[in-house]
């Protein structure tokens, strides 16, 4: 399967469909994090508690985004005491990408931002035009993976003209 989609089947098929049926590892990329809600349990609750539940199955969640998220995500994250040791997550200034890769099988990547907006998870008044692609195909998945990972092992912070704007640079370079 390689298929496009847009706006709220971003929300659907991936951050509803996906990410809370991962077995191994959700890899998360973003430029931009907010706090968003999401259908869960006949309600709505933080996308947060999705990936708590996520770690409380000892799923590996890895996040890479690009600048400090808002006190509203905060104050969500620090309600769920597990994610603090059990999400991965490195800040770096240069991500821009946006991509879903759950379990090294199933990959998305487009236009759209871990945000309610972005993913389509607020009303068609309110949220963006986003789009991108899903794919269950392994070379393409392996491909979407590998950009992650590539900046997650720190492959270009020794080139990188933006050190200085990198809480994480250190950390990668051991």
């Amino acid at each position: 399967m390689l298929e496009f989609i847009k706006d709220r089947e971003i929300y659907e098929r991936v951050i509803c469909g996906w990410v809370p049926g991962a077995k191994s590892h959700v890899w998360l990329a973003t430029s931009d994090l907010k706090d968003m809600y999401v259908d869960k349990d006949g309600g709505r609750g933080p996308f947060l508690e999705v990936l708590s539940d996520l770690v409380k199955k000892k799923v590996e969640v890895r996040l890479l985004h690009a600048k400090e998220p808002g006190a509203a995500f905060r104050r969500d994250f620090d309600r769920y005491p597990n994610l603090i040791g059990g999400i991965e997550r490195i800040l770096c200034p240069r991500v821009h990408f946006k991509s879903v890769i759950v379990d090294g099988k199933l990959a998305y990547t487009g236009s759209a931002n871990l945000t309610g907006a972005g993913m389509g998870a607020k009303s068609k008044d309110k949220r963006n035009f986003e789009s991108g692609i899903v794919t269950d195909e392994k070379k393409m998945v392996g491909k979407i993976a590998e950009q992650f990972d590539s900046i997650w092992r720190g492959c270009h912070c020794r080139g990188c003209k933006r050190k200085q704007f990198c809480a994480d640079y250190k950390d990668l370079l051991g």
